[in-house]
Protein backbone atom coordinates (compact mmCIF):
# COMPACT_ATOMS: atom_id res chain seq x y z
CA UNK A 1 0.00 0.00 0.00
CA UNK A 2 1.31 3.46 -0.90
CA UNK A 3 0.81 6.09 1.79
CA UNK A 4 -0.81 9.37 0.87
CA UNK A 5 1.58 12.30 1.04
CA UNK A 6 2.09 15.90 0.15
CA UNK A 7 4.38 17.08 -2.62
CA UNK A 8 8.03 16.16 -2.07
CA UNK A 9 10.18 18.76 -0.35
CA UNK A 10 13.18 17.65 -2.38
CA UNK A 11 13.46 17.14 -6.09
CA UNK A 12 15.90 14.27 -5.58
CA UNK A 13 14.30 11.18 -7.09
CA UNK A 14 16.50 8.98 -4.93
CA UNK A 15 14.80 10.33 -1.80
CA UNK A 16 11.06 9.80 -2.27
CA UNK A 17 10.74 9.29 1.50
CA UNK A 18 11.00 13.05 2.00
CA UNK A 19 7.32 13.17 0.99
CA UNK A 20 6.59 11.50 4.35
CA UNK A 21 9.09 13.44 6.42
CA UNK A 22 7.63 14.99 9.61
CA UNK A 23 6.53 18.53 8.90
CA UNK A 24 8.60 21.35 10.40
CA UNK A 25 11.54 19.00 11.00
CA UNK A 26 14.76 19.51 9.00
CA UNK A 27 16.25 16.74 6.91
CA UNK A 28 19.67 17.22 8.49
CA UNK A 29 21.09 19.13 11.45
CA UNK A 30 24.21 20.70 12.92
CA UNK A 31 24.60 19.01 16.33
CA UNK A 32 26.24 20.72 19.32
CA UNK A 33 30.04 20.80 19.01
CA UNK A 34 30.62 19.74 22.61
CA UNK A 35 31.36 16.53 24.46
CA UNK A 36 28.49 14.35 25.65
CA UNK A 37 29.27 15.34 29.24
CA UNK A 38 27.94 18.82 28.57
CA UNK A 39 24.47 17.40 27.90
CA UNK A 40 24.16 16.38 31.54
CA UNK A 41 25.85 19.53 32.81
CA UNK A 42 23.45 21.75 30.83
CA UNK A 43 20.32 19.79 31.81
CA UNK A 44 21.37 19.95 35.48
CA UNK A 45 21.87 23.70 35.16
CA UNK A 46 18.46 24.13 33.55
CA UNK A 47 16.47 21.66 35.65
CA UNK A 48 18.34 21.14 38.95
CA UNK A 49 15.33 19.95 40.97
CA UNK A 50 13.61 17.99 38.22
CA UNK A 51 13.43 14.19 38.33
CA UNK A 52 16.11 12.59 36.21
CA UNK A 53 15.81 9.00 37.43
CA UNK A 54 13.17 7.01 39.28
CA UNK A 55 14.07 3.57 40.63
CA UNK A 56 11.49 1.71 42.70
CA UNK A 57 10.12 4.93 44.14
CA UNK A 58 13.49 6.58 44.85
CA UNK A 59 14.08 9.78 42.88
CA UNK A 60 17.37 11.23 41.68
CA UNK A 61 17.18 14.86 40.52
CA UNK A 62 19.35 16.31 37.80
CA UNK A 63 21.52 18.20 40.28
CA UNK A 64 22.00 15.00 42.30
CA UNK A 65 22.86 13.04 39.16
CA UNK A 66 25.45 15.66 38.22
CA UNK A 67 27.00 15.68 41.70
CA UNK A 68 27.22 11.90 41.90
CA UNK A 69 28.70 11.60 38.41
CA UNK A 70 31.34 14.24 39.20
CA UNK A 71 32.24 12.49 42.45
CA UNK A 72 32.73 9.15 40.70
CA UNK A 73 34.71 10.88 37.93
CA UNK A 74 37.04 12.26 40.60
CA UNK A 75 37.39 8.74 41.97
CA UNK A 76 38.34 7.43 38.51
CA UNK A 77 40.95 10.15 38.08
CA UNK A 78 42.33 9.30 41.54
CA UNK A 79 42.75 5.71 40.34
CA UNK A 80 44.84 6.95 37.43
CA UNK A 81 42.21 6.92 34.67
CA UNK A 82 43.30 9.39 32.01
CA UNK A 83 41.87 10.86 28.81
CA UNK A 84 41.05 8.18 26.24
CA UNK A 85 41.49 5.21 28.58
CA UNK A 86 38.80 2.55 28.50
CA UNK A 87 36.62 1.71 31.54
CA UNK A 88 34.40 -1.39 31.62
CA UNK A 89 30.80 -0.78 32.69
CA UNK A 90 29.01 -4.06 33.46
CA UNK A 91 25.52 -3.55 34.94
CA UNK A 92 21.85 -4.15 34.46
CA UNK A 93 19.68 -1.03 34.30
CA UNK A 94 19.89 0.96 37.53
CA UNK A 95 20.71 4.56 38.53
CA UNK A 96 24.34 3.59 39.14
CA UNK A 97 24.71 2.63 35.48
CA UNK A 98 23.64 6.14 34.43
CA UNK A 99 25.88 7.77 37.05
CA UNK A 100 28.88 5.62 36.07
CA UNK A 101 28.34 6.16 32.35
CA UNK A 102 28.50 9.94 32.75
CA UNK A 103 31.30 9.74 35.29
CA UNK A 104 33.46 7.91 32.76
CA UNK A 105 32.69 10.59 30.16
CA UNK A 106 33.41 13.35 32.70
CA UNK A 107 36.82 11.78 33.35
CA UNK A 108 37.46 12.08 29.58
CA UNK A 109 37.62 8.27 29.43
CA UNK A 110 35.82 5.81 27.15
CA UNK A 111 32.79 3.75 28.20
CA UNK A 112 33.05 0.02 27.40
CA UNK A 113 29.46 -1.20 27.94
CA UNK A 114 29.27 -4.94 28.63
CA UNK A 115 26.24 -7.21 28.61
CA UNK A 116 25.65 -8.26 32.26
CA UNK A 117 24.62 -11.72 31.08
CA UNK A 118 28.17 -12.48 29.94
CA UNK A 119 30.10 -15.09 31.88
CA UNK A 120 33.77 -15.49 32.80
CA UNK A 121 35.03 -16.82 29.46
CA UNK A 122 33.29 -14.02 27.57
CA UNK A 123 34.30 -11.31 30.04
CA UNK A 124 38.02 -11.97 29.55
CA UNK A 125 37.78 -10.51 26.05
CA UNK A 126 36.11 -7.31 27.29
CA UNK A 127 39.04 -6.75 29.66
CA UNK A 128 41.93 -7.62 27.37
CA UNK A 129 40.77 -6.27 24.00
CA UNK A 130 40.14 -2.66 25.14
CA UNK A 131 43.14 -2.84 27.52
CA UNK A 132 40.87 -1.91 30.42
CA UNK A 133 42.32 -1.57 33.91
CA UNK A 134 39.25 -0.31 35.75
CA UNK A 135 35.73 -1.79 35.78
CA UNK A 136 32.48 -0.73 37.45
CA UNK A 137 29.82 -3.32 38.23
CA UNK A 138 27.07 -4.42 40.60
CA UNK A 139 27.77 -6.79 43.47
CA UNK A 140 25.82 -9.67 41.93
CA UNK A 141 28.16 -9.60 38.90
CA UNK A 142 31.41 -8.68 40.65
CA UNK A 143 32.53 -12.24 41.41
CA UNK A 144 32.25 -13.29 37.75
CA UNK A 145 34.14 -10.22 36.56
CA UNK A 146 36.87 -10.74 39.15
CA UNK A 147 37.13 -14.40 38.17
CA UNK A 148 37.63 -13.38 34.54
CA UNK A 149 40.35 -10.90 35.51
CA UNK A 150 42.09 -13.36 37.82
CA UNK A 151 42.28 -15.94 35.02
CA UNK A 152 44.32 -13.57 32.83
CA UNK A 153 48.05 -13.01 32.78
CA UNK A 154 49.16 -10.45 35.36
CA UNK A 155 49.80 -7.73 32.75
CA UNK A 156 46.21 -7.99 31.44
CA UNK A 157 44.31 -8.00 34.73
CA UNK A 158 42.12 -5.26 36.15
CA UNK A 159 43.82 -3.02 38.67
CA UNK A 160 40.58 -1.71 40.23
CA UNK A 161 36.99 -2.92 40.49
CA UNK A 162 34.32 -0.51 41.75
CA UNK A 163 31.29 -2.36 43.14
CA UNK A 164 27.79 -1.12 44.00
CA UNK A 165 24.67 -2.84 45.33
CA UNK A 166 21.24 -2.26 43.81
CA UNK A 167 19.98 -1.32 47.28
CA UNK A 168 22.42 1.62 47.29
CA UNK A 169 19.88 3.30 44.98
CA UNK A 170 16.47 2.55 46.53
CA UNK A 171 14.68 1.89 49.82
CA UNK A 172 14.04 -1.86 50.13
CA UNK A 173 10.96 -1.07 52.26
CA UNK A 174 9.14 0.46 49.28
CA UNK A 175 5.52 -0.62 48.94
CA UNK A 176 2.73 -0.27 46.41
CA UNK A 177 2.96 0.27 42.66
CA UNK A 178 6.65 1.28 42.81
CA UNK A 179 7.73 -1.91 44.58
CA UNK A 180 9.72 -4.53 42.66
CA UNK A 181 8.21 -7.99 42.16
CA UNK A 182 8.57 -10.07 45.31
CA UNK A 183 10.65 -12.62 43.37
CA UNK A 184 13.28 -9.93 42.77
CA UNK A 185 13.74 -8.79 46.36
CA UNK A 186 16.47 -11.23 47.38
CA UNK A 187 18.43 -10.49 44.20
CA UNK A 188 18.04 -6.71 44.62
CA UNK A 189 18.78 -6.50 48.36
CA UNK A 190 21.42 -9.20 48.93
CA UNK A 191 24.70 -7.73 50.23
CA UNK A 192 27.37 -9.70 48.42
CA UNK A 193 30.85 -9.80 49.95
CA UNK A 194 33.55 -8.16 47.81
CA UNK A 195 35.40 -10.61 45.54
CA UNK A 196 39.14 -11.21 45.56
CA UNK A 197 40.91 -9.38 42.75
CA UNK A 198 44.41 -10.69 42.14
CA UNK A 199 46.97 -7.88 42.18
CA UNK A 200 44.09 -5.39 42.23
CA UNK A 201 41.85 -3.45 44.56
CA UNK A 202 38.08 -3.72 45.07
CA UNK A 203 36.39 -0.46 46.03
CA UNK A 204 32.88 0.13 47.34
CA UNK A 205 30.62 2.55 45.50
CA UNK A 206 30.51 4.95 48.45
CA UNK A 207 34.17 4.75 49.54
CA UNK A 208 35.43 8.25 50.42
CA UNK A 209 37.66 10.13 48.01
CA UNK A 210 41.32 10.64 48.89
CA UNK A 211 41.82 13.91 50.83
CA UNK A 212 42.25 16.88 48.53
CA UNK A 213 41.25 14.98 45.38
CA UNK A 214 39.91 17.47 42.83
CA UNK A 215 38.32 16.87 39.47
CA UNK A 216 40.30 18.31 36.58
CA UNK A 217 38.59 20.31 33.85
CA UNK A 218 36.97 18.27 31.04
CA UNK A 219 39.16 17.99 27.94
CA UNK A 220 37.32 15.69 25.52
CA UNK A 221 36.04 17.16 22.27
CA UNK A 222 33.61 16.03 19.56
CA UNK A 223 36.13 13.88 17.68
CA UNK A 224 37.47 12.07 20.74
CA UNK A 225 36.45 8.49 21.43
CA UNK A 226 33.49 8.30 23.84
CA UNK A 227 31.95 4.82 23.73
CA UNK A 228 33.34 1.44 22.67
CA UNK A 229 30.38 -0.98 22.41
CA UNK A 230 31.17 -4.46 21.12
CA UNK A 231 29.48 -6.33 18.32
CA UNK A 232 30.07 -9.82 17.01
CA UNK A 233 30.09 -10.97 13.43
CA UNK A 234 30.68 -13.85 11.10
CA UNK A 235 34.11 -14.71 12.46
CA UNK A 236 35.98 -14.64 15.73
CA UNK A 237 35.44 -12.69 18.91
CA UNK A 238 33.36 -9.50 19.30
CA UNK A 239 34.81 -6.29 17.86
CA UNK A 240 34.75 -2.86 19.49
CA UNK A 241 32.87 -0.18 17.53
CA UNK A 242 34.57 3.18 17.97
CA UNK A 243 32.04 5.96 18.53
CA UNK A 244 33.10 9.54 19.11
CA UNK A 245 31.26 12.19 21.09
CA UNK A 246 30.13 13.58 17.72
CA UNK A 247 28.50 10.37 16.41
CA UNK A 248 26.47 9.94 19.60
CA UNK A 249 25.68 13.66 19.85
CA UNK A 250 24.12 13.59 16.41
CA UNK A 251 21.78 10.81 17.51
CA UNK A 252 20.77 12.70 20.65
CA UNK A 253 19.92 15.86 18.75
CA UNK A 254 18.16 13.98 15.95
CA UNK A 255 16.09 11.92 18.40
CA UNK A 256 14.97 15.08 20.18
CA UNK A 257 13.62 16.57 16.95
CA UNK A 258 12.13 13.42 15.44
CA UNK A 259 10.68 12.07 18.70
CA UNK A 260 9.18 15.27 20.10
CA UNK A 261 11.84 15.18 22.82
CA UNK A 262 11.32 17.63 25.65
CA UNK A 263 11.85 17.99 29.38
CA UNK A 264 8.29 16.87 30.15
CA UNK A 265 8.81 13.43 28.62
CA UNK A 266 8.87 10.41 30.93
CA UNK A 267 10.54 7.34 29.43
CA UNK A 268 10.27 3.77 30.64
CA UNK A 269 13.93 2.70 30.60
CA UNK A 270 13.65 -1.06 30.36
CA UNK A 271 15.55 -1.76 27.14
CA UNK A 272 19.06 -2.68 28.38
CA UNK A 273 21.28 0.38 28.56
CA UNK A 274 24.44 -1.58 27.75
CA UNK A 275 22.89 -1.96 24.28
CA UNK A 276 22.92 0.81 21.69
CA UNK A 277 19.14 1.24 21.69
CA UNK A 278 18.77 1.64 25.45
CA UNK A 279 22.00 3.57 25.82
CA UNK A 280 21.48 6.09 23.03
CA UNK A 281 17.79 6.17 22.11
CA UNK A 282 16.70 6.19 25.76
CA UNK A 283 19.45 7.23 28.20
CA UNK A 284 21.43 9.73 26.13
CA UNK A 285 18.32 11.14 24.46
CA UNK A 286 16.59 11.71 27.80
CA UNK A 287 19.62 13.43 29.36
CA UNK A 288 19.97 15.62 26.26
CA UNK A 289 16.49 17.14 26.69
CA UNK A 290 16.20 16.89 30.49
CA UNK A 291 13.53 14.19 30.47
CA UNK A 292 12.85 11.67 33.25
CA UNK A 293 13.65 7.97 33.14
CA UNK A 294 11.68 5.34 35.06
CA UNK A 295 14.25 2.56 35.32
CA UNK A 296 13.55 -1.17 35.26
CA UNK A 297 16.54 -3.53 35.71
CA UNK A 298 14.84 -6.30 33.72
CA UNK A 299 11.46 -6.95 32.14
CA UNK A 300 8.34 -7.76 34.15
CA UNK A 301 5.02 -7.06 32.42
CA UNK A 302 3.01 -6.21 35.52
CA UNK A 303 5.69 -3.96 36.98
CA UNK A 304 5.84 -2.19 33.61
CA UNK A 305 2.06 -1.75 33.61
CA UNK A 306 2.12 -0.30 37.13
CA UNK A 307 4.99 2.07 36.42
CA UNK A 308 3.47 3.37 33.18
CA UNK A 309 0.24 4.06 35.06
CA UNK A 310 1.84 5.58 38.19
CA UNK A 311 4.43 7.79 36.53
CA UNK A 312 2.36 8.72 33.45
CA UNK A 313 5.02 7.39 31.12
CA UNK A 314 4.95 9.10 27.73
CA UNK A 315 7.66 7.21 25.82
CA UNK A 316 8.15 3.44 25.74
CA UNK A 317 11.03 2.07 23.67
CA UNK A 318 10.98 -1.71 23.62
CA UNK A 319 11.34 -4.89 21.69
CA UNK A 320 8.03 -6.26 20.35
CA UNK A 321 7.99 -9.28 22.69
CA UNK A 322 7.62 -6.86 25.63
CA UNK A 323 4.46 -5.35 24.16
CA UNK A 324 3.07 -8.78 23.31
CA UNK A 325 3.72 -9.89 26.91
CA UNK A 326 2.19 -6.75 28.44
CA UNK A 327 -0.99 -7.04 26.38
CA UNK A 328 -1.30 -10.70 27.44
CA UNK A 329 -1.25 -9.91 31.17
CA UNK A 330 -4.43 -11.02 33.00
CA UNK A 331 -4.16 -7.72 34.91
CA UNK A 332 -3.90 -5.62 31.77
CA UNK A 333 -7.31 -3.99 32.27
CA UNK A 334 -6.03 -2.55 35.56
CA UNK A 335 -3.35 -0.46 33.86
CA UNK A 336 -3.75 3.01 32.37
CA UNK A 337 -1.69 3.48 29.23
CA UNK A 338 -3.39 6.70 28.21
CA UNK A 339 -0.29 8.79 28.97
CA UNK A 340 1.73 7.06 26.22
CA UNK A 341 2.32 9.25 23.19
CA UNK A 342 5.19 7.36 21.58
CA UNK A 343 5.84 3.63 21.43
CA UNK A 344 8.20 1.77 19.19
CA UNK A 345 11.33 -0.28 18.91
CA UNK A 346 13.27 -2.67 16.80
CA UNK A 347 15.27 -5.86 16.85
CA UNK A 348 12.32 -7.89 15.56
CA UNK A 349 9.15 -7.29 13.56
CA UNK A 350 5.99 -6.30 15.42
CA UNK A 351 3.11 -8.68 14.54
CA UNK A 352 0.43 -6.83 12.58
CA UNK A 353 -2.38 -7.97 14.91
CA UNK A 354 -0.63 -6.60 17.99
CA UNK A 355 0.14 -3.27 16.29
CA UNK A 356 -3.50 -3.02 15.25
CA UNK A 357 -4.67 -3.64 18.81
CA UNK A 358 -2.48 -0.82 20.09
CA UNK A 359 -3.94 1.53 17.51
CA UNK A 360 -7.56 0.46 18.02
CA UNK A 361 -7.46 0.76 21.81
CA UNK A 362 -5.06 3.66 22.35
CA UNK A 363 -4.57 5.39 19.02
CA UNK A 364 -0.87 4.47 19.22
CA UNK A 365 1.04 3.69 16.06
CA UNK A 366 3.89 1.31 16.81
CA UNK A 367 6.92 2.81 15.07
CA UNK A 368 9.54 0.27 14.08
CA UNK A 369 13.11 1.29 13.43
CA UNK A 370 16.40 -0.19 12.37
CA UNK A 371 20.02 0.29 13.24
CA UNK A 372 23.19 -1.45 14.29
CA UNK A 373 25.86 -0.94 16.92
CA UNK A 374 27.96 0.49 14.10
CA UNK A 375 25.32 3.14 13.40
CA UNK A 376 24.73 4.13 17.05
CA UNK A 377 21.23 2.65 17.00
CA UNK A 378 18.85 4.18 14.39
CA UNK A 379 19.83 4.44 10.77
CA UNK A 380 16.15 4.13 9.76
CA UNK A 381 12.88 5.14 11.43
CA UNK A 382 9.17 5.16 10.77
CA UNK A 383 7.69 8.69 10.88
CA UNK A 384 5.07 8.79 13.63
CA UNK A 385 2.29 9.87 11.26
CA UNK A 386 3.29 7.71 8.31
CA UNK A 387 4.27 4.31 9.68
CA UNK A 388 4.38 1.07 7.76
CA UNK A 389 4.20 -2.15 9.70
CA UNK A 390 6.96 -4.77 9.66
CA UNK A 391 9.11 -2.18 7.95
CA UNK A 392 12.50 -0.69 8.84
CA UNK A 393 11.26 2.76 7.88
CA UNK A 394 13.03 5.55 5.99
CA UNK A 395 16.64 6.77 6.34
CA UNK A 396 17.29 8.69 9.56
CA UNK A 397 18.07 12.38 9.77
CA UNK A 398 21.12 13.24 7.68
CA UNK A 399 21.36 9.64 6.47
CA UNK A 400 21.65 8.21 2.99
CA UNK A 401 20.84 4.51 2.60
CA UNK A 402 20.77 2.37 -0.53
CA UNK A 403 20.23 -1.22 -1.62
CA UNK A 404 23.06 -2.62 -3.73
CA UNK A 405 24.08 -5.92 -5.25
CA UNK A 406 26.45 -7.38 -2.61
CA UNK A 407 28.83 -8.64 -5.29
CA UNK A 408 28.86 -5.92 -7.93
CA UNK A 409 27.90 -3.07 -5.56
CA UNK A 410 25.54 -1.70 -8.21
CA UNK A 411 22.36 -0.08 -6.91
CA UNK A 412 19.30 -2.33 -7.18
CA UNK A 413 16.01 -1.19 -8.74
CA UNK A 414 13.02 -0.45 -6.52
CA UNK A 415 11.58 -3.63 -5.03
CA UNK A 416 14.58 -5.85 -5.74
CA UNK A 417 16.69 -7.45 -3.02
CA UNK A 418 20.24 -6.38 -2.22
CA UNK A 419 22.50 -5.40 0.67
CA UNK A 420 21.54 -2.32 2.69
CA UNK A 421 24.37 0.21 2.87
CA UNK A 422 24.36 3.32 5.07
CA UNK A 423 26.12 6.68 5.04
CA UNK A 424 25.49 9.15 7.85
CA UNK A 425 26.97 11.21 10.70
CA UNK A 426 26.12 8.42 13.15
CA UNK A 427 28.42 5.86 11.51
CA UNK A 428 31.18 4.53 13.73
CA UNK A 429 34.82 5.42 13.13
CA UNK A 430 35.93 1.82 12.71
CA UNK A 431 36.62 -1.38 14.64
CA UNK A 432 39.01 -1.12 17.59
CA UNK A 433 42.39 -2.63 16.68
CA UNK A 434 40.85 -4.19 13.55
CA UNK A 435 42.01 -2.16 10.51
CA UNK A 436 41.32 -5.01 8.08
CA UNK A 437 37.78 -5.51 9.41
CA UNK A 438 37.23 -1.75 9.23
CA UNK A 439 38.36 -1.64 5.60
CA UNK A 440 36.02 -4.52 4.72
CA UNK A 441 33.06 -2.84 6.45
CA UNK A 442 33.04 0.28 4.25
CA UNK A 443 32.76 0.97 0.53
CA UNK A 444 33.01 4.10 -1.57
CA UNK A 445 29.73 4.67 -3.36
CA UNK A 446 28.96 7.77 -5.41
CA UNK A 447 31.89 9.52 -3.75
CA UNK A 448 30.74 8.83 -0.18
CA UNK A 449 31.78 6.31 2.48
CA UNK A 450 29.00 3.78 3.12
CA UNK A 451 28.86 1.12 5.82
CA UNK A 452 27.90 -2.37 4.67
CA UNK A 453 25.16 -3.58 7.02
CA UNK A 454 25.32 -7.23 6.02
CA UNK A 455 21.50 -7.27 5.94
CA UNK A 456 19.60 -7.95 2.75
CA UNK A 457 16.55 -5.85 2.01
CA UNK A 458 14.55 -3.91 -0.53
CA UNK A 459 13.21 -0.41 -0.85
CA UNK A 460 9.71 0.38 -2.10
CA UNK A 461 8.53 3.24 -4.29
CA UNK A 462 7.95 5.45 -1.26
CA UNK A 463 11.54 5.05 -0.09
CA UNK A 464 10.70 2.73 2.83
CA UNK A 465 13.14 -0.10 3.55
CA UNK A 466 12.22 -3.71 4.32
CA UNK A 467 14.55 -6.43 5.51
CA UNK A 468 14.33 -9.68 3.54
CA UNK A 469 17.26 -11.85 4.60
CA UNK A 470 20.73 -11.85 6.11
CA UNK A 471 23.99 -11.76 4.27
CA UNK A 472 25.74 -12.55 7.55
CA UNK A 473 25.07 -15.56 9.76
CA UNK A 474 23.02 -14.24 12.65
CA UNK A 475 20.25 -15.43 14.97
CA UNK A 476 17.63 -13.00 16.28
CA UNK A 477 16.41 -14.21 19.69
CA UNK A 478 13.82 -11.74 21.06
CA UNK A 479 15.79 -8.86 19.61
CA UNK A 480 19.17 -10.08 20.87
CA UNK A 481 21.64 -10.71 18.08
CA UNK A 482 23.43 -14.04 18.44
CA UNK A 483 26.40 -14.64 16.16
CA UNK A 484 26.95 -18.36 15.50
CA UNK A 485 30.71 -17.98 15.08
CA UNK A 486 31.06 -16.56 18.60
CA UNK A 487 28.94 -19.34 20.14
CA UNK A 488 30.91 -21.98 18.24
CA UNK A 489 34.19 -20.50 19.46
CA UNK A 490 32.98 -20.73 23.06
CA UNK A 491 31.64 -24.26 22.59
CA UNK A 492 34.96 -25.55 21.28
CA UNK A 493 36.32 -25.01 24.79
CA UNK A 494 34.26 -28.00 25.99
CA UNK A 495 36.60 -31.01 26.03
CA UNK A 496 33.97 -33.33 24.52
CA UNK A 497 33.21 -31.20 21.45
CA UNK A 498 35.10 -31.99 18.28
CA UNK A 499 33.00 -29.85 15.94
CA UNK A 500 29.96 -27.63 16.32
CA UNK A 501 27.74 -25.70 13.95
CA UNK A 502 25.22 -23.21 15.34
CA UNK A 503 22.01 -22.39 13.48
CA UNK A 504 18.65 -20.80 14.33
CA UNK A 505 15.60 -22.86 15.15
CA UNK A 506 12.09 -21.42 15.12
CA UNK A 507 10.62 -20.33 18.46
CA UNK A 508 6.96 -19.30 18.79
CA UNK A 509 7.76 -16.62 21.41
CA UNK A 510 11.37 -15.54 20.80
CA UNK A 511 11.12 -15.74 17.02
CA UNK A 512 14.35 -17.72 16.84
CA UNK A 513 16.38 -19.70 19.33
CA UNK A 514 19.87 -21.15 19.20
CA UNK A 515 20.49 -24.73 18.09
CA UNK A 516 23.90 -26.44 18.04
CA UNK A 517 24.66 -29.43 15.84
CA UNK A 518 27.58 -31.17 17.54
CA UNK A 519 30.11 -33.87 16.72
CA UNK A 520 31.61 -35.40 19.88
CA UNK A 521 35.17 -36.60 20.21
CA UNK A 522 35.21 -40.41 19.98
CA UNK A 523 36.32 -40.86 23.59
CA UNK A 524 33.31 -38.92 24.88
CA UNK A 525 30.58 -40.65 22.90
CA UNK A 526 27.99 -42.26 25.17
CA UNK A 527 29.61 -40.36 28.07
CA UNK A 528 28.03 -36.94 27.46
CA UNK A 529 24.38 -36.08 26.79
CA UNK A 530 22.81 -33.23 24.87
CA UNK A 531 21.57 -31.81 28.18
CA UNK A 532 25.12 -31.90 29.57
CA UNK A 533 26.23 -29.66 26.69
CA UNK A 534 23.27 -27.30 27.19
CA UNK A 535 24.01 -27.02 30.92
CA UNK A 536 27.70 -26.33 30.26
CA UNK A 537 26.81 -23.62 27.76
CA UNK A 538 24.54 -21.90 30.30
CA UNK A 539 27.43 -21.86 32.76
CA UNK A 540 29.92 -20.45 30.27
CA UNK A 541 28.03 -17.94 28.11
CA UNK A 542 25.22 -15.41 28.28
CA UNK A 543 21.85 -17.09 28.56
CA UNK A 544 20.53 -15.68 25.28
CA UNK A 545 23.51 -17.14 23.39
CA UNK A 546 23.38 -20.58 25.02
CA UNK A 547 21.85 -23.26 22.74
CA UNK A 548 18.38 -24.33 23.78
CA UNK A 549 18.65 -27.36 21.53
CA UNK A 550 21.67 -29.59 20.95
CA UNK A 551 21.71 -32.34 18.33
CA UNK A 552 24.49 -34.93 18.14
CA UNK A 553 25.54 -36.10 14.69
CA UNK A 554 28.34 -38.32 13.42
CA UNK A 555 29.66 -35.70 10.99
CA UNK A 556 28.92 -32.19 9.70
CA UNK A 557 28.37 -31.62 5.97
CA UNK A 558 31.45 -30.02 4.39
CA UNK A 559 32.47 -28.54 1.08
CA UNK A 560 35.37 -29.79 -1.01
CA UNK A 561 37.60 -27.24 0.72
CA UNK A 562 36.59 -28.53 4.14
CA UNK A 563 34.28 -25.68 5.16
CA UNK A 564 31.19 -26.60 7.16
CA UNK A 565 28.11 -26.19 4.95
CA UNK A 566 25.87 -24.59 7.54
CA UNK A 567 23.22 -23.72 4.99
CA UNK A 568 22.47 -27.43 4.44
CA UNK A 569 21.87 -27.84 8.17
CA UNK A 570 19.69 -24.72 8.16
CA UNK A 571 17.63 -25.98 5.23
CA UNK A 572 17.10 -29.31 6.98
CA UNK A 573 16.02 -27.48 10.16
CA UNK A 574 13.52 -25.35 8.24
CA UNK A 575 11.78 -28.28 6.57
Amino acid sequence: MTLSASTATSGDAKRPHYRFWPKRVPHRITPPATSLWHNLAISALRYPNKTALMFFGSVTTYSQLLTQAERLAARLQALGVRKGERVVLNMQNCPQLVIAHWAILRADAVVVPVNPMNRCEELKHYITDPDAKVAITTADLAEELARASNALEAKDRLSHLIVTHFSDAFDARVQGDNAPPSAWMEWLTMRHPPPDLLEGEVLAWDDPLPPGQELSAPLAGPQDLAILPYTSGTTGLPKGCMHSHATIMHQCAAAALLGNGNAENVSLAVVPMFHATGMISVMHSCIYVGAAMVIMPRWDRDLAGRLISTWCVTNFANIPTMVIDLLASPRFDQYDLSSLVQIGGGGAAMPQAVAQRLFDHYGLRYAEGYGLTETAAPSHFNPADATKQQCLGIPYMGTDARVVDPDTLQEMPVGEQGEIIICGPQNFLGYWKRPEATAAAFIDFEGKRFFRSGDLGRVDGDGYFFITDRLKRMINASGYKVWPAEVETLMFRHPAIQEACVIPTQDSYRGESVKAVVVLRPSFRDQVTEQDIISWCHENMAVYKAPRVVQFVDALPKSGSGKVMWRLLQEAENR
